[in-house]
């Protein structure tokens, strides 16, 4: 397998990466197909607690609800991290990012807030990090979080 650096660009932006976080219902939080890796969708949660609750557009700014899409960004290559056996060195790229905001019926920069982590995964995976993605509004997430965000990764 092709081994890319980028472990070592985790460390010089100064990403830790948490531990991954079980799954809260029946579903396993990655699956290996071929040379994909599909992450199930990651909400933001840090340190056993939900962060940025609430409705974009209401009780949520754009600004923060770009970090809470950059919290799920990291959370999702945490558990990319796990299923692949502690390493994210044989990962040739992110293929697609499905981004899911808990907005307002007014509410109209979805876009916006994903940017959250698709610069992430750009940041981390340099040019391999583009991908294809949706962006989309949603009435209501698991425990009124602002953002959720899955992925699916191809391998080297």
């Amino acid at each position: 397998m092709t081994t890319h650096g980028h472990e070592a660009r985790l460390a010089k932006l100064g990403i830790e990466l948490p531990k991954a976080v079980a799954p809260a219902a029946n579903y396993v939080p990655a699956r290996k197909s071929g040379s994909l890796v599909y992450i199930a969708g990651q909400v933001p949660t840090a340190g056993g607690k939900d962060q940025y609750v609430g409705k974009v557009g209401q009780d949520v700014s754009i600004e923060d609800a770009q970090k809470a899409a950059r919290l799920c960004g990291i959370n999702i290559l945490a558990q990319l991290r796990t299923a692949l056996g502690g390493s994210l060195d044989g990962v040739a790229g992110c293929v697609r990012l499905g981004g899911f905001v808990n907005a307002t019926p007014e509410f109209g920069d979805h876009p916006k807030v994903i940017n959250g982590a698709s610069d992430l995964m750009v940041e981390v995976f340099g040019d391999a990090g583009r991908h294809a993605r949706a962006a989309v509004g949603c009435n209501s997430l698991p425990r009124n979080v602002a953002v959720e965000v899955d992925a699916i990764f191809e391998l080297a």
